[in-house]
């Protein structure tokens, strides 16, 4: 990658005030309220009588695509096509848990909707683990292993910070929506679809506020992060269409193992990049925030485009 590019892509910088971030964060914790209004109790009981597809799903979102994404950013780093900066924010999204609209995605691609619930729902209860614990690996293993130039702080995690955000922004809701959808049935389900429209909107407005301010560096630097974006998003679909493939789990399971794969809760991304202090002893690092954000417009993209494909396929996918 030019200098010049690199230069211009971590230059972009976005600051918000309390106000903004708080109004995020509202509407964020709105967002996954709506994904828990489709988790009923029972669900949880059908899916673990077999729970070979909630294994392996878990294990691709939680272990796997960090992993992978690793050594795809450090594969991407040796030729020179990412900065540092970029490769963080490919981890930062790996280590988020899966995105808000997976469940509408599995809908629409005939999958199993129930896994996709459940996976979801144990990916973003771990989150408050896991999320942490795999920025923290394997992000100081790319500035250990790769060609950084320059001086780069190691990447320490303020663990109660981040504790925090993600357990009022991803727990509370979750808890909030699976007793709505207990003891409110009716109302949960007629809650349930606007609140996926609001998920989708709700992330292209993060992106606009994003780069608003920043909209000629991300025009210049727009086709290097679509191609890289592409590619880590594709990796993370071929993660879960793999491993359901090689484990021969039922048709519906692995249609959803790989929208559950592929789709990624960038928002939650967006939030810790924006809204807490993990970065804040870093040097310039627009990279992150601009992989971070197209991110929570692609998945959208490849996510409608893999239900339609499995939608219309008449062979056994």
């Amino acid at each position: 990658m030019k200098p010049g590019i690199e230069a211009a892509i971590d230059s972009i910088n976005v600051t918000m005030n309390a106000g903004g971030m708080n109004t995020i964060n509202i509407v964020l914790a709105f967002v996954m309220y709506g994904v828990a209004l489709g988790i009923k109790p029972h669900t949880f009981v059908e899916v673990f009588q077999k729970p070979k597809s909630v294994i392996l799903g878990a294990c691709c979102q939680l272990v796997l695509l960090p992993l992978l994404t690793f050594l795809l950013a450090l594969l991407m780093d040796s030729v020179g096509w990412i900065s540092w900066t970029m490769a963080l924010g490919m981890i930062l999204v790996a280590s988020c848990p899966g995105g808000n609209i997976s469940n509408f995605m599995s809908s629409l691609a005939k999958a199993n909707i129930e896994l996709s619930v459940c996976l979801t729902a144990i990916s973003t209860a771990l989150a408050v683990l896991m999320t942490p614990f795999n920025f923290w690996l394997y992000g100081n293993l790319f500035l250990k292993f790769a060609s950084v130039h320059g001086e780069v702080p190691y990447l320490v995690i303020p663990l109660w910070d981040v504790f925090k955000t993600i357990f009022i922004l991803l727990g509370v809701p979750l808890t909030l929506g699976i007793l709505t959808s207990h003891y409110l049935p009716k109302l949960a389900d007629k809650m349930k679809k606007p609140f996926q429209w609001v998920s989708i909107i709700f992330f292209l407005v993060m992106v606009v506020l994003s780069f608003v301010g920043n909209m000629d560096a991300f025009l210049k630097c727009i086709k290097y992060i679509f191609v890289i974006v592409l590619v880590h998003n594709l990796l993370a679909l071929l993660t879960g269409f793999g491993v359901g493939t090689f484990f021969r789990v039922p048709r519906a399971d692995r249609r959803t193992l790989t929208i559950e794969t592929g789709i990624q809760n960038s928002g939650l991304g967006l939030v810790l990049l924006l809204g807490t202090s993990i970065f804040a002893a870093l040097p310039p690092h627009g990279g992150m925030l601009v992989i971070t954000a197209w991110w929570g417009v692609w998945h959208i993209v490849s996510g409608l485009t893999v239900a339609a494909l499995f939608n219309r396929s008449k062979k056994p996918l």
